[in-house]
């Protein structure tokens, strides 16, 4: 996770599904292309609904981390 330099970081933490997904594609919208986002989620249904926006909107996830109940999403906008 340390090797990876987010442009940009979405805390979404305490958030409750949909908001994460809403928001992250809120923010990746607003991206350029190549720029790398940090999501930091609590909510552990975003294990699943974060990776299927992703692939759904085509964009890549670099890289997945689960620790001290947060998850923090790696992506890369397409």
């Amino acid at each position: 996770m340390a090797d990876i330099k987010a442009d940009v970081v979405l805390d979404t933490k305490g958030l409750n599904c949909p908001l994460p997904v809403l928001k992250t594609k809120k923010t990746i919208d607003s991206m350029h292309s190549g720029e790398i986002l940090e999501v930091i989620s609590t909510d552990h249904g975003s294990k699943a609904d974060i990776p299927a926006l992703l692939k759904r909107l085509g964009h890549e996830l670099i890289d997945t981390k689960d620790e001290g109940g947060m998850i923090y999403f790696f992506i890369r906008k397409k």
